[in-house]
C-alpha cells in the first residue's frame, strides 16, 4: 500500500508536512462543492420551473435525485476506491462531476436536469468517502488526523448551509444553470493539483476483487429505505413508501446475510461490531437524526413565522456555524488529554442543553434567543461528530478506510433521513393538537396549509407551528442525551 506520508514506526508515526496540508485543502473546496449541491437549489427552482416547465413530479426528482444517488453509492464508491485506488477515484469523481455540472447547467428539459443530478450524484460518491479515507492514509500521527477530520466535518456542515446562500447570491445576477457551473473552477483545480501533492492509496496488491453483487445489493437496499423515510415525513403515512422501506430493510439483510458468508466481503462486519467503530457509526446517526430532523423545523420558522425572505434565512442560518468554528478544534484538542468519550459525551450534553433552551421558544421570544440556542446545539453536536469520525476512521485498517468512511457516511444520511420522519412526526402531532378545531382541515395539517387562510387561522397556526418546534426540540434533545450515554458505555477508553 502506498502512503502520501513517510514510513513510520510504532513508537511514534510519521508526521504530515507542508505537502500533505496542502493536498488537504486542495481536497476540500470540491467536498465543499459537494455538499453544497445537496441545497443549493433550494432558491433555484422557481427560475427552472419558469424555463423549463416540470411537472410537480419532475419537480421533486429534480431536488431529491442527487441527494438519492449520491447516498445509494456510498458503499460501493468507498469499497471501489479501496480496490482500484482512492486518488484515482477522486480524479474521476472531479472529472464526472464537472462533466456533469456543464450539463446540468445547459439542459434544456426536465429529464436532461434530472438526468445531470443522477451523474452529479455518482460523482459527489466517488469524491466523498474517498477525501476523508485519504485523511488516513494523509495523517498517520493521531493527533493531526484529529485535526484534519474536524476540518472535514466542518467543511461538510458548512457546505450544506452555504448551498442556499450561494445560489441566492448567484441568482441575483445571473441565471439558475450558474449555480452548477460554480463547480467547474474548483473540480479542474483538483485534476491539476491531486496529482501532484497525493500520493495512490489502496488496498495492498492482490487485494480481493470487487463484488459486484454486494455492490448492487447495497445500492438497492439503501436507496428505498431513504427515499421510504423521507416520503413517509413529508406526505405522513402512504403504502408505496412503507412498502419501499420494507422492501430496503428486507434487502439489507440478504446483503448482511451475504457479508457474513462470504471470505472477503464488501464491508467487514466484524468491524462494525467493534465498539469504536460501531458506537462511533450509532452516536453519528443519532446526532444526524436530531441534526437534520430540527432544521426542517428553524427553516420554516425563519421564514413561515419571522417572515424572512429565503436568502435573509439562509444568511441568518450561517450564524450557528460561527459556534462550531470554535467548539470543535477546542474539543479535538481536549480529546488528546482526556478520554475522547468524555469529551464526546459532553459535546452531546452541550447540544442538549441548546435544544433545551429552544424548547422555550415562543411567539413574542427575541431572533437572538434563537440564535444563541442554535449556535449552542451546533457547537456541541459537530464537535462530538468530528471524534466520532476521527475515532472510527482510526479503528479500520488503512486498507479499508474508503468503506469504512463510507458506511459512515451512508449512516449519516439514513440518521438524517430518520430524523426527518420522527422529529416531524412529532412536531406535526403537536402542531394537530395546538390548531383549534375549527381551523380548515388544510390549515390543521401543516402551516403552509394555513398561509392562505384567514388573518386568525395564520396566527393561530403560527403559534401551533411554534408550539411544533418546542416539541421537536424535545425530541432532539432526548436523542443527544441517548449519544451522550452510548458514548460513555460504548467508547470510554478507545484508542
Amino acid at each position: 500500500m502506498t502512503l502520501t506520508a513517510g514510513p513510520s514506526t510504532a513508537a511514534e508515526p510519521a508526521r504530515a508536512g507542508r505537502r500533505e496540508w496542502t493536498a488537504l485543502g486542495v481536497l476540500m473546496l470540491p467536498l465543499l462543492l459537494v455538499s453544497m449541491d445537496v441545497s443549493v437549489l433550494y432558491f433555484a427552482i422557481p427560475s427552472i420551473a419558469a424555463d423549463l416547465r416540470p411537472g410537480a413530479t419532475q419537480q421533486l426528482w429534480i431536488l431529491d435525485m442527487y441527494g438519492f444517488v449520491l447516498a445509494g453509492l456510498l458503499v460501493t464508491m468507498g469499497s471501489l476506491g479501496d480496490r482500484v485506488g482512492r486518488r484515482k477515484l477522486v480524479l474521476v469523481g472531479a472529472a464526472l462531476f464537472g462533466a456533469a455540472s456543464v450539463a446540468a447547467a445547459y439542459a434544456h428539459s426536465p429529464g436532461a436536469l434530472i438526468g445531470a443530478r443522477a451523474l452529479l450524484g455518482v460523482a459527489g460518491a466517488c469524491l466523498m468517502p474517498s477525501t476523508l479515507a485519504l485523511i488516513r492514509t494523509l495523517f498517520q500521527d493521531p493527533a493531526q488526523r484529529a485535526k484534519a477530520v474536524t476540518l472535514w466535518t466542518t467543511v461538510m456542515a458548512s457546505g450544506i448551509s452555504l448551498g442556499p446562500v450561494v445560489s441566492g447570491a448567484l441568482l441575483e445576477h445571473f441565471w439558475w444553470g450558474s449555480v452548477f457551473l460554480v463547480n467547474l473552477p474548483a473540480m479542474a483545480l483538483l485534476l491539476v493539483l491531486a496529482p501532484l501533492l497525493v500520493s495512490e492509496s489502496k488496498e495492498a496488491a492482490g487485494g480481493s476483487r470487487f463484488d459486484f453483487v454486494s455492490a448492487g445489493l447495497s445500492l438497492v437496499a439503501l436507496l428505498p429505505v431513504i427515499y421510504g423515510i423521507k416520503e413517509l415525513a413529508k406526505g405522513g403515512w402512504a403504502p408505496l413508501p412503507a412498502l419501499a422501506v420494507a422492501f430496503g430493510v428486507l434487502l439489507g439483510l440478504v446483503f448482511v446475510r451475504r457479508q457474513l458468508r462470504l471470505d472477503e466481503p464488501m464491508i467487514d462486519l466484524r468491524l462494525v461490531r467493534t465498539p469504536a467503530y460501531g458506537g462511533s457509526l450509532l452516536v453519528n446517526l443519532l446526532a444526524m437524526a436530531a441534526t437534520v430532523g430540527f432544521a426542517v423545523f428553524l427553516t420554516q420558522y425563519l421564514q413561515s413565522v419571522l417572515g424572512q425572505s429565503p436568502l435573509e434565512a439562509a444568511l441568518w442560518s450561517l450564524v450557528p456555524t460561527g459556534g462550531v468554528m470554535v467548539a470543535a478544534p477546542v474539543a479535538a484538542v481536549l480529546a488528546q488529554r482526556v478520554d475522547r468519550a468524555y469529551v464526546m459525551g459532553g459535546g452531546f450534553v452541550v447540544s442538549a442543553a441548546g435544544f433545551g433552551w429552544l424548547v422555550g421558544v415562543e411567539r413574542g421570544t427575541p431572533f437572538w434567543v434563537v440564535l444563541v440556542g442554535s449556535a449552542v446545539y451546533a457547537a456541541g453536536l459537530v464537535s462530538a461528530m468530528t471524534l466520532a469520525n476521527e475515532l472510527a476512521l482510526g479503528a479500520a485498517p488503512p486498507e479499508r478506510a474508503g468503506v469504512a468512511a463510507a458506511v459512515l457516511e451512508a449512516g449519516s444520511e439514513l440518521g438524517g433521513a430518520l430524523g426527518m420522519a420522527v422529529l416531524g412526526a412529532v412536531g406535526a402531532a403537536v402542531y394537530t393538537a395546538a390548531m383549534p378545531s375549527s381551523a380548515p382541515a388544510a390549515a390543521r395539517e401543516t402551516l403552509g396549509g394555513a398561509l392562505s387562510a384567514s388573518p386568525g387561522v395564520v396566527e393561530a397556526a403560527r403559534d401551533a407551528f411554534v408550539e411544533a418546534m418546542s416539541g421537536a426540540a424535545v425530541g432532539a434533545a432526548l436523542l443527544m442525551l441517548l449519544a451522550a450515554g452510548l458514548s460513555l458505555v460504548l467508547l470510554r477508553r478507545r484508542a
